[in-house]
């Protein structure tokens, strides 16, 4: 399986080193990771219909769930107490917090701009938003475990890594029998994704200088 966007992050992997040197600054950019996957998985459990739900879909929420645990679950080998995802337990919090709900926002009102309406809006913002996080959950999470691997951390985050190429795999079927089109309807979102992502690891970067 290929993917039109690297799996590798120059700025993230420059940074990697300071954060993982620091217990206290690992454990918070853990928690921050922790809390953008539990937003995730929330967003997906909002997104299901009550009755009309595949095994996939479950699936999904399911993991995204229990990435956010796992990460959580990883913090208490740094010894560092993260008791919830208030500011104090966090890097760039209101960054992590906004990079999701804003692509979610941009999607749909892409979508709109098409005429797309009620279920269908909804779920091609569902396939379209999450291809394009799973895309760059890949990059961020093989450059994230490069550096633990480097710096012979306790910390790992493997399962997660098998998992988001197993969601790719799924949302790249999905948007197949979508829209034939989605691959230009996604090239043009992810810009905006781009956009947002950097913002949010400039704000990373800001809290750990």
């Amino acid at each position: 399986m290929t993917t039109p966007h690297s799996t590798h992050c120059p700025q993230l992997a420059r940074m990697l080193p300071t954060i993982i040197g620091n217990d206290t600054t690992h454990a918070h950019w853990l928690n921050s990771l922790s809390m953008m996957e539990s937003v995730g998985a929330r967003k997906i459990a909002a997104y299901v219909h009550p009755l009309h739900v595949d095994l996939i879909t479950l699936q999904h929420a399911f993991e995204e769930a229990r990435h956010a645990y796992f990460l959580k679950r990883q913090i208490k080998k740094l010894a560092i107490d993260c008791p919830d995802y208030t500011s104090a337990y966090m890097l760039a919090p209101r960054a992590s917090f906004r990079y999701l709900h804003k692509l979610d926002m941009g999607c749909a009102r892409y979508l709109s701009e098409r005429g797309a309406t009620g279920r269908s809006l909804k779920h091609g913002c569902y396939l379209l938003v999450t291809y394009l996080i799973e895309v760059r959950a890949m990059m961020l999470y093989h450059t994230y475990q490069d550096a633990l691997t480097h710096a012979g951390s306790r910390v790992h985050v493997q399962s997660i890594i098998k998992e988001e190429e197993g969601h790719l795999e799924n949302m790249m079927t999905q948007l197949d029998e979508f829209n034939p089109q989605w691959r230009e309807m996604s090239a043009n979102l992810h810009e905006m994704e781009q956009a947002l992502y950097d913002n949010w690891l400039n704000q990373v970067e800001k809290a750990v200088a």
